[in-house]
């Protein structure tokens, strides 16, 4: 497929969050309480994702581990996104062939709740070079994907998967 129309090129993931790489690992999160599975440029609602998803980390060897991060670039509003990029999830030394509940949960899951506009809440797989230790950043809030790999030594992505997320009708508003 063209760079062009790369789904992630398409919907700013490439550019705001990451830079141009190659996908070379399968990455598949599902939402289990509505056996919802996020694709790119798709949508789910907040009702829908409140639960940690189960995520199916790609990979031959098991001794290879990965991270994986939970960004929401658009915080906290898409015309104002002074919060860029909010760190939902955090995990690391993942093994190869199974998923987050095998590595180490540096960030917990803390679910997405877009108040204005539409979010692409951003999931990003790094290879790493070996088991390590990573360090919790200071704040969720101005979460730098880019500083993090670099500080941490993971290079460019392997995998990434967005999709798209807005404030449901009802939610929030004045009570009477």
């Amino acid at each position: 497929m063209p760079r062009s129309m790369d789904p992630l090129v398409l919907g700013r993931v490439i550019g705001d969050i990451l830079d141009p790489f190659t996908s070379s690992v399968s990455l598949r999160i599902v939402y289990n309480n509505n056996n919802t599975e996020a694709i790119n440029c798709g949508e789910l609602k907040p009702s829908q994702i409140v639960n940690q998803p189960r995520v199916e980390v790609g990979g031959h060897d098991f001794r290879t581990f990965y991270t994986l991060i939970m960004v929401d670039p658009d915080a906290p509003s898409p015309c104002d996104p002074n919060q860029r990029e909010y760190l939902h999830w955090l995990v690391s030394n993942i093994p190869a062939t199974t998923g987050p509940s095998f590595g180490q949960e540096i960030v917990n899951y803390e679910s997405p709740r877009p108040i204005s506009g539409i979010h692409r809440i951003t999931f990003v797989l790094f290879q790493q070079l070996s088991r390590q230790i990573v360090d919790a950043p200071r704040s969720r809030t101005n979460f730098k994907t880019r500083e993090f790999a670099e500080a941490n030594n993971l290079g460019l992505p392997v995998a990434a998967v967005y999709f798209n997320c807005q404030r449901e009708s009802g939610w929030g508003g004045r009570r009477m």
